[in-house]
């Protein structure tokens, strides 16, 4: 099924990430052992559930706060990612704007800024090693229709709040001078990005969060949520007993179909990836990337990479966009065509790279709200409480949202609870069979016009426009 494509000896596919692989699989912590009480319960143990944890425990030790993770901490997206460490925000700026206004927009965005390197900071601080390194992103046009996009891109950043150095086109030889990637047109830089080993980051946090004191239940199926009523507190059940807590939190991302009444929250977006041998220093020679830039393209179903701090490339796209009835990826098991379809993207960016064999691919899941935008919010009369919505931007942005729940769960007013993605409610998506054939239909338009673009497209295409429509991005 994957002929054409070279494969390494020992090539793997699915059931854990690359990053998991290289570092090897944690132990699994125990499961919860019956019902519990705690002040906090946090539902999901990938980054927006670590962070939340080690936020509140460091602004009251006192805290009683348990994990709750139906595999292990880090299993879902937060160990599978790309590792972009990238102040890039997920949804509409205009709609963001609609809440507070523009400057609530642009002081998010100035929160994300400050968020790549506070998880730079925590790392360090806490003696995270996840190959973590600053060298910004490199977002590149290879068609004349893609060109015009990343220049008003550029453009319309100016009038929200960047400045130069937040983000710019490169002359061509500046281009040149950091990567050489074929047929590009354009090239724009910003330094608010950093590579990460996505699995350390996780397994490094999970260490320092139960070090803190936070019971880590692993192996615990949470089934449903339930508000606080009738005088009982909050509740978190699972098969193995209930977990009462003062606030629950829902921290789980491209996973929340799974819960009762969940289902058309949040689609579960599938995101797949593909990683290189570590490719020798000849190829490197002709490729560049000596800053360590993080990578992507701005196709309308685009590809995003990094150089992995063992000299192999990392690069993922979308694969099969979604299953029917919201249904999750199969423990990470990537498509025979979706490996080729990002093999051949890795070529032809990368033609010095044709002869590395590839290693490993994987996927895994993101949240998607039906506006795009991400959100997070606590409300004190029910105890209930949630972050995500990510699409593909969670790995900086869980970090802002666990500053965030921990602001509004010991009701402080911060510069952070006054942000305009805080308490934004969206509506559900649309039941099955629509939800399926719509999400289908919209990665079909995407790809056309990607492909019309790539034959004879100065402008938009006219399919991405209509796909655009329909998805309500």
């Amino acid at each position: 099924m994957t002929r054409g494509i070279p494969l390494s000896g020992d090539f793997a596919n699915g059931g854990v990430s690359f990053w998991y692989r290289q570092i090897g699989l944690p132990d699994r912590r125990a499961a919860l052992p019956g019902s519990r009480a705690y002040d906090v319960a946090i539902v999901g143990g990938g980054y927006t559930g670590l962070w939340t944890a080690y936020y509140l425990k460091k602004a009251d030790p006192g805290l009683r706060v348990a994990i709750l993770e139906k595999e292990f901490a880090g299993f879902g997206a937060s160990g599978r990612n790309g590792g972009w460490l990238s102040a890039e925000f997920a949804g509409s700026r205009e709609r963001h704007a609609q809440a507070r206004g523009r400057q609530a927009m642009i002081d998010l965005q100035r929160a994300m800024f400050g968020a790549v390197d506070e998880v730079i900071g925590v790392t360090r601080e806490e003696d995270v090693d996840a190959d973590v390194y600053k060298g910004g992103v490199l977002h590149v046009a290879t068609n004349p229709a893609q060109r015009r996009r990343l220049r008003a891109e550029v453009a319309d950043l100016r009038a929200w709040g960047y400045g130069e150095d937040d983000m710019r086109l490169l002359s061509r030889d500046e281009q040149r001078e950091r990567l050489q990637v074929a047929g590009t047109l354009e090239a724009a830089y910003s330094p608010h990005c950093a590579r990460v080993q996505p699995a350390k980051l996780a397994v490094g946090l999970a260490r320092v969060v139960a070090g803190l004191g936070v019971d880590v239940f692993e192996n615990t199926t949470v089934t449903e949520i339930r508000p606080r009523r009738d005088g009982r507190p909050a509740e978190a059940v699972t098969p193995r007993g209930a977990v009462s807590a003062e606030y629950v939190i829902r921290a789980t991302e491209g996973f929340t179909a799974g819960l009762t009444g969940q289902r058309r929250q949040w689609l579960p977006m599938n995101s797949s990836m593909i990683v290189t041998e570590p490719l020798p220093p000849e190829v490197w020679k002709h490729i560049g990337w000596a800053q360590n830039e993080l990578l992507g393209d701005t196709a309308h179903a685009y590809i995003y990479a990094q150089r992995t701090a063992d000299d192999r490339i990392a690069i993922g796209g979308r694969g099969v966009p979604y299953r029917f009835g919201s249904r999750t990826d199969d423990r990470g098991v990537t498509q025979a065509s979706t490996v080729a379809l990002l093999w051949r993207m890795l070529v032809k960016l990368f033609p010095a790279a044709a002869d590395a064999r590839v290693q490993h691919s994987w996927c895994g899941v993101l949240g998607v709200p039906r506006d795009w935008c991400s959100t997070v919010h606590l409300d004190h009369a029910t105890g209930l409480g949630w972050a995500g919505g990510y699409v593909g931007s969670g790995v900086t942005t869980a970090n802002l949202a666990g500053r965030t729940l921990r602001d509004l769960v010991l009701r402080h007013d911060t510069e952070l609870t006054a942000l305009p993605w805080v308490g934004r409610q969206v509506r559900q998506w649309e039941p099955e069979p629509l939800r399926w054939a719509g999400v289908h239909l919209i990665y079909t338009l995407y790809r056309a016009a990607d492909r019309h673009e790539n034959d004879r497209g100065t402008t938009t295409s006219a399919y991405a426009r209509l796909a655009d429509l329909i998805s309500g991005r």
